[in-house]
């Protein structure tokens, strides 16, 4: 089936604004538009529940049951119990907050793995574990092709580990990696497993008990939502870990790892993100019930908008002389989100892509290790051109003709 496009528009307040028809909007790696389900239920709440919740009087009941609402959904469309769903300011922030609390639960001579593909976000703060003795070590990305070697994973693989970070794909590489094989193979030799789920979720949001990981992080803010990050961090993990908030919350496994006052608007507002879904399902004829099956249905309705639209910008870019496409060149198997190393100044081609009307970015986008892996100075960076299922053949069209006259 084929994504109803218009419908698709419809739903995203900013396609109906005079300000914006003019725009392309090609860095949504960077945050998407928001729909309009998330833009209703944040105005509501400002206007109507902007107190503290789960009080007696109906505004304050209700603002408390629609955080709860938007908890349960969004942990149902995942896979997951609704208490291992963790909402906090962003997924660096959550991620942060996550390692101090592995810090005193790992000891000297255990070690996690990390890598050099990843945005700095799940990297940095578990590399700084380093500071107690515990061993860091590296999966590198091969430096040609920027992606990750799950044969070379286990050769770090050992009883030492017990943390495996990755990227479900990369803000720059885009690779979509394996992460049930990656996964699975970190089980067996006795280590956890992080996955950085930043630059997939966009794309559609993933069913975690089929992938396995036991942390799944990304930010609502990407994903059609609010300016907030989603971390899942599974029971059989959570309740060993020690309590990063008030010594009263330690018993429950989703305040535990909050330990500032949640953002009650935005949290509510994270159930216009399962409206959302609802309403896609049910528009392109899906009839079940089943949260995790509706999200899988629309995630592959994205999933395929997308790659159709993807490959005629990497078959475009691919070839040429002064462009280097970073991480694979066919749609399949990888995020909408193209980076580009230019023999020119990428700043300045993206200055220009603006002035035609097109929304892209420039810059090492927070991902240094996997640049200087590939051999892109992070100081000069990369053109980055990100769309998700919103996107319409004829952005494509007009993103593609700037490309010819300005690469």
């Amino acid at each position: 089936m084929k994504l109803d496009s218009d419908y698709v528009r419809s739903l995203f307040p900013a396609f109906s604004k005079p300000e914006l028809a003019a725009f392309a909007h090609f860095e949504n790696a960077g945050g998407s538009y928001a729909c309009a389900p998330v833009i209703e239920r944040l105005t509501r709440f400002y206007t109507e529940r902007k107190m503290q919740p789960y009080g007696d009087a109906d505004p304050s009941r209700l603002g408390g049951e629609e955080m709860d609402e938007a908890r349960a959904r969004m942990a149902a469309l995942l896979g997951v119990e609704k208490d291992e769903l963790s909402f906090g300011p962003s997924t660096t922030q959550n991620t942060y907050v996550l390692a101090q609390a592995f810090r005193p639960w790992l000891s000297p001579g255990e070690a996690i793995i990390v890598t050099n593909q990843d945005h700095e976000a799940n990297s940095g703060p578990w590399r700084r574990l380093a500071e107690e003795g515990i061993e860091i070590r590296e999966w590198r990305v091969d430096p040609d092709s920027g992606l990750l070697n799950p044969e070379d994973l286990e050769d770090l693989l050992d009883e030492k580990v017990r943390l495996v970070c990755f990227p479900h794909c990369s803000n720059v590489v885009a690779h979509i990696n394996p992460v049930t094989e990656i996964t699975a193979m970190a089980h067996a030799a006795g280590a956890f497993v992080c996955v950085d789920g930043v630059s997939y979720a966009p794309h559609g949001f993933p069913d975690l008990n089929s992938l396995g990981p036991d942390i799944y992080l990304f930010s609502a803010y990407k994903t059609y939502g609010p300016h907030q990050g989603l971390m899942v961090v599974r029971r059989a993990l959570a309740e060993l870990l020690p309590n990063q908030g008030h010594y009263f919350n330690g018993d429950s496994i989703y305040k535990k790892f909050t330990p500032a006052g949640p953002d009650h608007a935005q949290i509510a507002a994270c159930a216009g993100m399962a409206d959302y879904i609802d309403l896609l399902g049910t528009h392109h004829g899906f009839t079940g019930s089943d949260a995790v099956e509706r999200g899988q249905f629309v995630h592959d309705l994205m999933r395929g908008q997308e790659t159709t639209l993807l490959q005629p910008l990497l078959d475009a870019v691919k070839s040429r002389n002064a462009v280097r496409l970073l991480g694979p060149d066919r749609a399949e198997g990888r995020a909408p989100t193209v980076a580009l190393a230019l023999t020119q100044d990428p700043v300045k081609v993206a200055k220009a892509l603006a002035e035609r009307g097109i929304i892209a970015g420039a810059s090492d986008f927070y991902a240094h290790r996997v640049l200087e892996g590939m051999g892109v100075t992070p100081e000069t960076g990369v053109l980055r051109l990100s769309f998700t299922h919103y996107t319409t053949q004829g952005e494509m069209d007009k993103l593609l003709n700037a490309l010819d006259d300005l690469l």
